[in-house]
């Protein structure tokens, strides 16, 4: 894949940011960094770097967010304000055990999806 000058741009935002951003987002955010991108190239850039595994793209009943991993993590949602976090988890090897059991798969990786509130 060619890392084109708005490929990079989209990339070293995600990459700074660490949060998972709508295009609208990215968009907004490049414009107002006085880097001059249209909405046809920041959805183009995302679709391709999410399509060579450099990025990953989360679908949400709101949209589709972005982010900057593209390695196996799971997220945390804040179920008040919406925002994601990557979390890196390790589940005991003796659960991964009996879901094998359980189903007769054998687990080679996985991703969580938690969802809560903060506490006070």
């Amino acid at each position: 894949m060619r890392l084109s000058r708005q490929r990079r741009m989209v990339l070293e935002l995600l990459w700074s940011d660490r949060r998972h951003l709508s295009a609208r987002d990215i968009f907004e955010r490049l414009n107002a960094q006085g880097r001059n991108i249209g909405h046809t190239s920041v959805y183009q850039n995302l679709e391709a770097l999410q399509s060579a595994g450099v990025i990953e793209c989360l679908d949400r009943a709101s949209g589709r967010l972005y982010g900057y991993r593209s390695d196996p993590h799971s997220h945390l949602t804040c179920l008040q304000s919406g925002e994601i976090e990557d979390l890196d988890v390790v589940l005991p090897e003796a659960l991964v055990q009996q879901i094998e059991d359980l189903t007769g798969y054998s687990i080679e990786s996985y991703t969580l999806q938690l969802y809560g509130r903060r506490r006070p």
